[in-house]
C-alpha cells in the first residue's frame, strides 16, 4: 500500500482524488495531473507497484536516497516499486502517472530515465481516460499489453545525477543544488568538508560512479533540464549556472545531449 504519513498522505490523496494505486488489481492504469491545481512537491512516499511518471509539459524532479532524476517532455522517469521517493515538479507542469503491477512487465529493477515514443504517450494518455476497472480481453486490457510491451523496448537516458547518503557528499550536493554557479574547485570542497582532496576525490567516485567534474557538469544538465522546461531562457539557465556565456553553456549541453538546448525542447 501507499506508505507516507499526515500532510504527505493528504496531498497524495488530493493528486489522486479517488484513484489510490494500491487498489489496483488491474496490470496497469494511468492518472493525469495539473500541477497548477495541487502543490509543487509531492512528499516521499511509496507504493508497491511500479511507477512511470511522463512529464507531458513542463518537468519533474524526483528524489530517491541514491539519485535524482529530471523528466523533461517527452521522457519519463521509472520507480520499481517499494523504492521511496518524492516529486517536485515545476510550476507549469502536467504530469501522466502510470503504475504497473509487479512482474505485469519486464522493467528495469533499479531507477531510471526512459524516452517516451509518441504512441506509447499516447496509449498512456488514453489509458488515463478510461475507467481502472477494464476487463483482461476488453479492448483496453488488449491495449494495456501492447502498451506494456512497448515501455519494456523504451532505451534508457542519462538524465539522472547519482546521489548518496554519505554526509559529506550530502553537503556538497546540497550546496550546489541550492547554488549551482558556485565554482569551488575541489581542493576547495575537501577544505570545506574537513577531507584531504585524495580522499574526497576517491569518496565521490566510490559513492557517485562519478569524478567530481562529471558529477558537477551532470546536476547543471539535470537543473538546466528543469529550468528550461518551466519556461526560462537560455541565457537565464547559463547565468544562474555560473557560465561565462551562453555559448559556453550550449556547448556543454550539445556535448551531453548531441543537440542544442532549442532543438532539444522543439523536438
Amino acid at each position: 500500500m501507499i506508505s507516507e504519513s499526515g500532510q504527505s498522505a493528504k496531498l497524495l490523496r488530493s493528486c489522486y482524488d479517488d484513484f489510490d494505486p494500491d487498489w489496483l488489481d488491474r496490470p496497469a492504469a494511468a492518472v493525469r495531473l495539473d500541477f497548477s491545481d495541487y502543490e509543487a512537491e509531492v512528499p516521499q512516499h511509496q507504493h508497491k507497484q511500479g511507477q512511470l511518471i511522463l512529464a507531458l509539459h513542463g518537468a519533474v524532479t524526483c528524489r530517491t536516497e541514491n539519485g535524482i532524476w529530471i523528466v523533461p517532455p517527452d521522457c519519463g522517469v521509472w520507480i520499481p516499486g517499494g523504492v521511496p521517493h518524492s516529486n517536485q515538479v515545476t510550476s507549469n507542469a502536467r504530469l501522466s502517472y502510470l503504475f504497473v503491477q509487479p512482474d505485469a512487465a519486464t522493467l528495469p529493477q533499479e531507477c531510471c530515465t526512459l524516452s517516451v515514443s509518441p504512441m506509447l504517450r499516447e496509449m498512456i494518455l488514453r489509458l488515463a481516460d478510461v475507467s481502472v476497472n477494464y476487463a483482461p480481453d476488453d479492448h483496453v486490457g488488449r491495449m494495456v499489453r501492447v502498451l506494456l510491451d512497448e515501455l519494456a523496448q523504451m532505451p534508457l537516458q542519462g538524465l539522472d545525477l547519482p546521489a548518496s547518503s554519505h554526509p559529506k557528499i550530502a553537503a556538497i550536493t546540497a550546496a550546489l543544488m541550492a547554488e549551482p554557479s558556485d565554482r569551488r574547485t575541489l581542493v576547495d570542497w575537501a577544505a570545506h568538508v574537513s577531507m584531504s582532496e585524495r580522499s574526497l576525490k576517491r569518496l565521490m567516485v566510490q559513492e557517485t560512479g562519478l569524478t567530481f567534474g562529471r558529477w558537477r557538469r551532470q546536476l547543471h544538465l539535470v537543473l538546466a533540464l528543469r529550468e528550461l522546461a518551466s519556461g526560462a531562457t537560455v541565457q537565464r539557465v547559463s547565468s544562474d549556472l555560473g557560465y561565462e556565456s551562453a555559448t559556453a553553456f550550449i556547448v556543454m549541453f550539445k556535448k551531453a545531449l548531441g543537440t542544442t538546448p532549442t532543438r532539444y525542447f522543439a523536438n
